[in-house]
């Protein structure tokens, strides 16, 4: 049976940590690090993932700002409230929530945020700096996968990794981070001929691709780490792209489907936050 990878237990070290070199940040610079959300429309569940976001961000000693704009708002409007932000020197992080209502396209706004605020990660300056391997800012819920690897002890150097999901959030940048620590890596995804036999070579097995249980247990090589990035509803609730019951049984590490990746995303961004604080002061 497979070690559980318990990513709220992980989550709450990053946090820690993160709590701790806040406060010694800012007793060294006096800045006290700012995130700033902003949300268009009134989604419930991106409301409660904001509001979540802000909570986290107060408890952890850092300013958090909100600005919430009506589904009706503008292009114009929605893009005028990330030129403002970028010109707040409080704010140290913008992260605009996704997806954008109707017609609102999300790419030129994300292009507007200041590379150095980017704590999602997303403007192409940053994927610039993380394709050539730089310093920069890094997507939220990649650099948490890694911090999952690392905190249980799975080697990355010289590994057979198979990143399923080619997405410019989680796969393609997952492939980038995993390639950096010397992994051989392999992109697959929906479209990919034998599946299977692909994944069933991997060390290390990391599944975005957004279909519910999509990878069984005879896909997996025995001895794999598996990281399911998916988080799909289905009648029988919230389940992940991996089939768990199957994996478990094959795998040597696994993360669950509710509880594994997505507790890390909330937690990354705000080390991004401070990171960001940090580069910028």
């Amino acid at each position: 049976m497979a070690t559980v990878i318990d990513g709220k237990q992980t989550a709450a070290a990053v946090q820690s940590r993160v709590a701790r070199d806040v406060a010694e940040f800012v007793a060294e610079t006096g800045h006290t690090p700012g995130l700033v959300t902003i949300l268009v429309g009134e989604d419930p569940a991106s409301q409660v993932y904001v509001r979540s976001k802000g909570e986290r961000t107060r408890e952890l000693g850092m300013a958090s700002f909100h600005e919430q704009l009506p589904a009706t708002s503008s292009q114009d409007e929605v893009e005028s409230a990330v030129v403002r932000w970028n010109a707040d020197e409080r704010v140290d992080g913008i992260l605009v929530q996704l997806p954008l209502p109707g017609e609102l396209d999300s790419k030129p706004v994300l292009e507007l945020i200041e590379p150095t605020k980017d704590v999602d990660g997303f403007h192409p300056i940053s994927v610039g700096r993380l394709v050539a391997n730089q310093p920069g800012l890094r997507p939220c819920t990649p650099i948490g996968v890694m911090e999952l690897l690392r905190t249980y002890d799975i080697p990355v150097t010289g590994a057979e990794a198979v990143v399923v999901g080619r997405s410019d959030i989680v796969g393609k940048p997952v492939a980038l981070l995993l390639l950096h620590q010397s992994a051989t890596v392999t992109i697959a995804h929906s479209r990919t001929r034998d599946l299977g036999e692909v994944t069933r070579r991997a060390d290390i097995l990391v599944a975005a691709v957004g279909r519910p249980q999509m990878i069984t247990g005879d896909m997996i090589k025995p001895g794999a780490a598996v990281i399911d990035v998916g988080v799909n509803r289905t009648e029988a609730g919230l389940v992940g792209d991996v089939d768990y019951e199957s994996a478990s049984q094959v795998a040597r590490a696994i993360t669950p489907v509710p509880g594994g990746v997505g507790p890390m995303t909330i937690a990354m961004l705000l080390s991004n936050t401070l990171e960001a604080a940090r580069l910028r002061h």
